[in-house]
């Protein structure tokens, strides 16, 4: 679904991606850990061109996403991203927050799109919700918003950046409560997390970056009980330290 072929991305003289190869398939759920400033929001930020490479390709769903004939709007609603600061409109309601997106670039009929909202809002709790503003709020029932409102564009990935760690404790259980049921749907899904909880249980593979490369890769019960490489082993022995 996603694969990137020898990237590379400069800041001026600062190398943050250093020739990334690395494919996530179709329904897999991979979590992008790593060190501050590891590379990994820049990486997941690429796949959606946010972030444009210097250097090699990115192709999503067979699709080189920077081929000069690509539509980058179309191609963008096909992607659910989940910021770590929510990005919800303020001055909409919860409602239209979601529908916004597939009235105007899908030019789905306002009923349709309130009904899909309401189902979603559902799935993720907050069917109280929908006349609220987002200011009405927690950070968490903000986040799952959010989920609902990627979700609106029935996306075939999912694209989450740190989704909680703008969260207080309590709250993040309930967001990762929505992105569990995600991944047992078979949703293909990128996630770059602190919460390693959550990647122990819920990821298919883990990918450990560090100085922007891609340094380890493995299933959650290889990673975490026999991580093969030193900056790995330091790093979760300070996360459990911690």
């Amino acid at each position: 679904m996603i694969k990137f072929s020898a990237v590379n991305k400069w800041y001026g003289e600062y190398h943050a991606l250093v020739d990334v190869n690395a494919e996530v398939n179709k329904g897999e759920v991979v979590v992008v850990c790593g060190p501050s400033g590891s590379g990994k929001s820049t990486l997941i930020r690429t796949v959606n061109r946010l972030e444009a490479i210097n250097d090699g390709t990115i192709s999503f769903d067979n699709q080189n996403i920077y081929d000069k004939k690509l539509n980058l709007n179309a191609y963008r609603s096909r992607i659910g991203f989940v910021f770590q600061q929510f990005n919800l409109f303020p001055h909409l309601s919860v409602l239209d927050n979601i529908t916004l997106s597939p009235m105007r670039v899908r030019g789905i009929k306002r009923a349709a799109a309130e009904k899909k909202a309401a189902d979603l809002l559902a799935r993720v709790g907050l069917s109280n919700k929908a006349q609220s503003f987002p200011g009405q709020l927690s950070g968490g029932q903000q986040q799952r918003v959010a989920i609902a409102r990627a979700l609106a564009m029935d996306p075939p990935a999912m694209l989450f950046d740190e989704p909680t760690s703008a969260l207080d404790p309590e709250m993040v259980g309930e967001v990762l409560s929505v992105m569990k049921s995600l991944a047992q749907d078979g949703m293909t899904m990128m996630c770059v997390t602190h919460e390693m909880g959550f990647a122990r249980e819920v990821a298919d593979r883990v990918w450990f970056m560090d100085a922007g490369r891609i340094i380890e890769t493995g299933k959650p019960d290889e990673f975490f009980s026999n991580p093969r490489h030193e900056r790995a082993k330091r790093f979760l022995s300070d996360l459990r330290a911690h």
